[in-house]
């Protein structure tokens, strides 16, 4: 029989605080299985309404497939969690938009009809897993010059955008950087970051047990003359830094999507609805700049163009990377659409669970913004990729 596409909403979205990794970082102690479970089980504390027999389907990506990240995580972490034996669950990788594929991946299940109620989400121990372990990549990469060795290195991809985009200078990245911290200290000031935060327990062998409630990463007091003394790791004289990139992190999100009639027969309340989704390949050699052809292809085949979205939550691997974005779109470096709250290079990046701190932010957005109907949530993918998904506003005035 034929089947009707059905929209599909997400309904609810948490994530444990992250943190940094190493030795001296808040999950140092703490099992990477362990967090994403954490972020599960409140999941469906905060639903009660949900029959946790009426989960069809647990998605969680891992870049890093191995250890406590390995077992086919989705179906070892819904197992640990305490859901059903019946509820089924699998492992997803597509590096920094792991936890964002696991949400198109199930979310299409649910417009097909082949699920009703998803968890979806990501998670990334860097401190115990480090970007890259275990990795052995064919030496036809460099040996056929399939790609520039620099696409091997994230940070040198960076530069190498920084290349393509001579007008995006250290001054301007720096500068993106500092009003990222500032926005997310504002955002904390405000409670507007802390409602999805999972308290997650921690230990250390100097502190003992403790309880982890706010993210480690954020540098509030950051200022451009304390970034213009970093160093350029990835190139002599370069541009890119600590401060204004990403960090390495840990951490893990999940998030609830229901076929939307689903959702009002159990009493979940959306909070957006899923439009479309794209991904597109790019030279792996200047990755950062995937969202681009990501986000055109996704505003063409929607009839859309960028004047119709009203927020855009774009991951903060590089500032260069958000930088070349906007510049693409015509959009001013501080355009108060674009990440109002900050974003990773204070946040944090926890590799494949970004993905969905993204959406739990446009979420709580769009509940404050009943004037926009349209967001973006967007992200650069190592080895050359980008991501975007099109998300509506259940809450949007002018449906009313």
């Amino acid at each position: 029989m034929p089947r009707t596409a059905r929209d599909v909403v997400f309904v609810d979205g948490v994530r444990t605080p992250f943190g940094k990794a190493g030795p001296k970082g808040l999950y140092a102690e703490t099992r990477a299985d362990d967090l994403v479970v954490r972020a599960i089980r409140e999941l469906m504390r905060r639903n009660p309404s949900l029959p946790p027999e009426r989960v069809d389907e647990v998605a969680i990506a891992a870049t890093t497939q191995t250890g406590d990240q390995g077992l086919t995580i989705g179906r070892s972490a819904a197992v640990l969690a305490g859901l059903p034996k019946s509820v089924p669950g699998y492992a997803i990788d597509r590096m920094c938009a792991g936890a964002l594929t696991a949400v198109t991946t199930s979310g299409a299940g649910i417009s097909f009809g082949s699920y009703d109620v998803v968890i979806a989400g990501g998670v990334e121990h860097m401190g115990r897993h480090p970007m890259g372990e275990g990795v052995d990549p064919n030496p036809r990469f460099l040996a056929d010059k399939l790609v520039d060795p620099s696409a091997l290195v994230m940070g040198t991809t960076a530069e190498n955008l920084h290349d393509r985009f001579p007008q995006i200078t250290k001054e301007r990245a720096d500068a993106y950087a500092v009003r990222s911290q500032q926005k997310v200290a504002a955002a904390y000031a405000a409670g507007r970051i802390q409602p999805d935060l999972v308290p997650t327990a921690i230990r250390s062998a100097e502190k003992g047990w403790g309880l982890a409630t706010e993210d480690e990463p954020p540098r509030p007091q950051t200022t451009m003359e304390s970034l213009a003394s970093l160093k350029t790791p990835f190139r002599v004289a370069g541009n890119v830094t600590a401060g204004n990139a990403a960090g390495l992190n840990d951490g893990a999100t999940a998030c609830l999507l229901a076929a939307e009639d689903v959702a009002a027969e159990l009493g979940l309340t959306p909070k957006m609805r899923l439009v479309d989704f794209s991904f597109a390949g790019v030279e792996p050699e200047v990755m950062g700049i995937g969202p681009v052809p990501a986000t055109e292809r996704l505003l063409a085949r929607n009839s859309l163009t960028m004047d119709d979205i009203g927020l855009i939550e774009i991951n903060e691997a590089f500032a260069v990377q958000v930088l070349a974005f906007l510049e693409h779109f015509k959009i001013a470096d501080d355009d108060a659409r674009v990440n109002p709250w900050g974003g990773a290079i204070a946040l944090g990046h926890p590799l494949a669970s970004s993905g969905v701190r993204l959406m739990n932010q446009l979420a709580r957005l769009f509940e404050e913004r009943t004037d926009v109907r349209y967001g973006l949530t967007t992200m650069c993918v190592g080895m050359g990729m980008g991501g975007t998904v099109l998300w509506e506003n259940v809450n949007w005035e002018g449906a009313k």
